[in-house]
């Protein structure tokens, strides 16, 4: 764990979490606080200035140091209030800015079925809303706080120097607004919890429907989705008011506290002066300093009510940051364009992807020598893309072996599993961004030379041609200026730009033409000669090619061997080549 990084044992409370963010800003923080405490203190000396000056003008004394030691205090009230804003300002940004980096950092993290169990627009409200939070929790909470119980207790120090009687009146009606804001703070925070709730439902909605808007519109489900979204943001608008109802209700008590306070002082201060007991000058000046009460006290309520707010939102940040993650590590070096092939086996290996939910495999069982084609086939749901899930530890067996090159999978270090493996999934994702972007996200390093050979074995170099921007055509939100087809093809060859030892393809030409089809086809027929292929394939074409073939059924292997063996001797790949193949051969 990093010095940014908070603790994350659910016992501590917020303010050890809030504490375990702000703790490498502490020096900022400090200078911004002696700041605002310079501040306060430039004021506290107004009223003192103050009764000095009423005293000489009672007594027909000049008043010309009085009056400049007044200007020079409110203009150092000004400069160094507007530089600890500043420094203040600039240590909360700095704090949410730690907070966004953890937390994105560890959800890039996140273990697969951690992310299945989760929602996406959920995650993302706690890197944007939540954390934004923490802005307004660090300075009005922790330094507001700090700084506004400190200036407030000088200030009850100087009030109880200017007249003691008057402070004991004062401090009656200010208890009684403490005792208020205590029942309204637990308030607050449960207030908020759920507006922050309802705001990552909103974002769950707004994704799964963005995710998804072809479909949505040619459903014509674009009014029923509406309402739903409609729905969640008038739920965030109802828990955000009723925030805001209890927020103001606190602010609104401090205020009214201070306002029965100068009028409890005036009444009793002026009967004080009437007998003589005090002289005018000394109720002024008491006066000045319950004027002065407000800040400190608004500042002492708002820290205790952003508290609350900023506690809910360390408690989501908190959640997200106990889901179960992968170690962070480096990320290990690709391999050599001449390192030997991978080989595979797995023993008996049985998994289910929830304890509630039935069975995926069923003790599957087999050996992929190194080099060569392996395609798996079977009815859908027999397990095959799982197969390629648990070699690439997205998931864990819960037994049986799985053993890459004589070693048990678990032993790998994720980042050295991976970097020897190149994954086209089934639905060949594409990310926002460039052409290059996506094709150079395996490897950002490769050349030029490796670029433009891997385009033509894909034949991508045409599709580069007619681009308007080539390699740099922005290629949409999830890929969607192109073709199925075209990323299918940026996705194989964002692979073969790994120099994968092991290469997983999952159904990867299942959207191609013919002609292209028959193109990579080639083309995975000549990787296979230097590199292990694992293919998911539903053509026959595909599959006749195979060195071998790996037969499921309902989470079995049930047959092993070449197509020309197993469509005599398989009844269930009989009928796989004879309807879903369409075609046999040989």
């Amino acid at each position: 764990m990093s010095s940014s990084e908070p603790p994350s044992s659910p016992e501590l409370s917020a303010w050890h979490l809030l504490l375990g963010y702000v703790r490498p800003h502490r020096r900022a923080l400090l200078t911004g606080a002696l700041l605002a405490l310079a501040t306060s203190a430039t004021g506290l000396l107004l009223p003192l200035v103050a009764r000095r000056l009423i005293a000489d003008v009672s007594h027909e004394r000049p008043v010309t140091a009085e009056l400049v030691g007044m200007t020079v205090l409110v203009v150092a009230n000004g400069a160094i209030g507007a530089l600890g804003s500043y420094v203040l300002r600039r240590t909360a940004e700095s704090v949410v800015l730690d907070a966004r980096r953890t937390l994105s950092s560890y959800l890039l993290r996140l273990r697969v079925p951690a992310v299945d169990r989760s929602e996406p627009g959920d995650l993302m409200a706690r890197i944007t809303s939540d954390t934004t939070l923490l802005r307004e929790v660090t300075t009005d909470s922790l330094v507001g706080l700090g700084t506004g119980g400190l200036t407030l207790v000088a200030t009850v120090v100087m009030m109880g120097l200017v007249d003691p009687v008057l402070l004991g009146v004062t401090a009656v009606v200010i208890l009684a607004a403490m005792l208020v804001l205590r029942v309204i703070g637990p308030r607050v925070q449960r207030a908020t919890r759920q507006a922050q709730e309802a705001v990552g439902a909103m974002g769950s909605a707004l994704e799964r429907i963005l995710g998804a808007l072809r479909t949505v519109k040619a459903s014509g489900a674009e009014h029923r989705e509406e309402q739903a979204v409609h729905a969640a943001a008038e739920e965030s608008w109802r828990q955000s008011v009723r925030a805001a109802r209890w927020a103001a209700l606190a602010s609104n008590t401090a205020g009214l506290a201070i306002q029965f306070a100068f009028i409890t002082v005036l009444a009793v201060g002026g009967s004080r002066v009437a007998t003589g007991a005090i002289d005018v000058g000394t109720l002024v000046a008491f006066l000045l300093y319950v004027i002065y009460l407000i800040a400190p006290i608004q500042q002492v309520a708002g820290a205790v009510t952003q508290y609350q707010t900023g506690a809910a939102a360390l408690s989501r940040i908190q959640e997200a940051l106990r889901l179960p993650a992968e170690p962070p590590s480096p990320p290990a070096p690709l391999p050599a364009p001449d390192a030997e092939p991978a080989e595979l086996s797995f023993t008996d290996v049985r998994f289910r992807y929830a304890d509630d939910l039935p069975y995926i495999h069923h003790g599957v069982t087999f050996a992929v020598p190194a080099r060569g084609m392996t395609a798996f086939v079977g009815p859908s749901g027999a397990g095959k893309t799982t197969v390629f899930s648990l070699i690439e530890r997205f998931y864990e067996p819960e037994s049986g072996g799985i053993v890459l090159d004589g070693r048990p999978l678990a032993e790998w270090p994720l980042p050295e599993l991976r970097s020897a493996i190149g994954y086209v999934e089934q639905d060949a994702p594409v990310l926002s961004g460039s052409l290059r972007d996506n094709l150079l996200l395996g490897n950002p390093a490769a050349a030029g030379t490796d670029l433009a050979r891997v385009l033509d074995t894909t034949r991508l170099t045409d599709l580069v041609e007619r681009l308007p921007r080539g390699l740099d055509t922005l290629v949409g939100h999830r890929g969607t200026r192109l073709s199925g087809g075209e990323r299918q093809r940026v996705a194989i060859a964002r692979a073969l730009l790994r120099r994968p030892r092991l290469l997983l393809l999952d159904e990867a030409t299942s959207q191609l033409d013919a002609v292209n089809e028959a193109a990579l086809r080639d083309t995975v027929a000549d990787v296979a000669r230097t590199t292990t292929v694992l293919v998911v394939a539903h053509r026959l074409s595909t599959v006749t090619t195979a060195d071998r073939i790996v037969v499921m059924d309902a989470g079995r292997v049930r047959a092993i061997g070449p197509h020309a063996r197993l469509v005599t001797a398989d009844a269930l790949y009989a009928e796989l080549a004879a309807t879903q193949f369409l075609a046999t051969t040989g």
